[in-house]
């Protein structure tokens, strides 16, 4: 038998939830239209800020796919024809000669650099070297691992969230502040209005 209070949280969250309805809803007879007017701004900022976050799922899903799709690189061996840079060249720096076999068939040569292909420093001619070739049978540097796949579409999504939720607090505060200038002058009004009979004459 569940004891009492197995339910006692989500009765809580549910009247929580109950109270806050009814507070954006306007049902309290002591709120005047401008406050539903921001509590239904509230609640139109919350569901883009909702619909902004399924937004970001769908980008840092497509910048994820983005990048297995680039990193779809065929190994291959080069043999340099000419001998490699010096050994601790800056990369990209020093380059060489090679020649290399293409999965499709077939054999090209062209300038190999050891941004792309690092083990080529210090190599003489002849050596056999790893690459990676891209679609078009030119060589590319090594594809990112998983991890980092991972962690660059989660920062691309998290930046989305970030700049509209952002964007979002921006609206809200400049919405709020010309409100609450609303209010001030409603009650300046009020209190010509009334302050007088308020006031001991003298």
């Amino acid at each position: 038998m569940p004891s009492s209070g197995s339910d006692t949280v989500p009765r809580v969250a549910t009247g929580r939830m109950s109270r806050l309805a009814r507070m954006l809803a306007g049902r309290n007879p002591l709120r005047r239209p401008i406050d539903r007017f921001e509590g239904a701004v509230l609640v139109t900022l919350a569901a883009i800020f909702g619909l902004a976050v399924a937004v970001a799922a769908i980008v840092g899903t497509h910048t994820y796919e983005s990048q297995q799709a680039a990193a779809r690189l065929d190994p291959a061996v080069a043999v340099l024809v000419q001998h490699g840079p010096p050994a601790g060249s800056l990369p990209g720096a020093g380059q060489a000669e090679a020649r290399w076999r293409v999965p499709g068939g077939g054999e090209r040569s062209g300038v190999l650099t050891t941004a792309t292909v690092p083990g080529i420093s210090g190599a003489a001619a002849g050596t056999r070297v790893a690459v990676w070739l891209n679609r078009s049978g030119q060589p590319a540097g090594p594809p990112p691992g998983q991890a980092v796949m991972i962690i660059y579409a989660l920062i691309t999504g998290g930046a989305v969230t970030a700049v509209a939720g952002v964007a979002l607090l921006i609206a809200y505060a400049l919405t709020r502040h010309a409100l609450d200038r609303r209010r001030l002058a409603g009650w300046e009004t009020a209190w010509a209005r009334t302050g007088p009979s308020w006031t001991p004459q003298r």
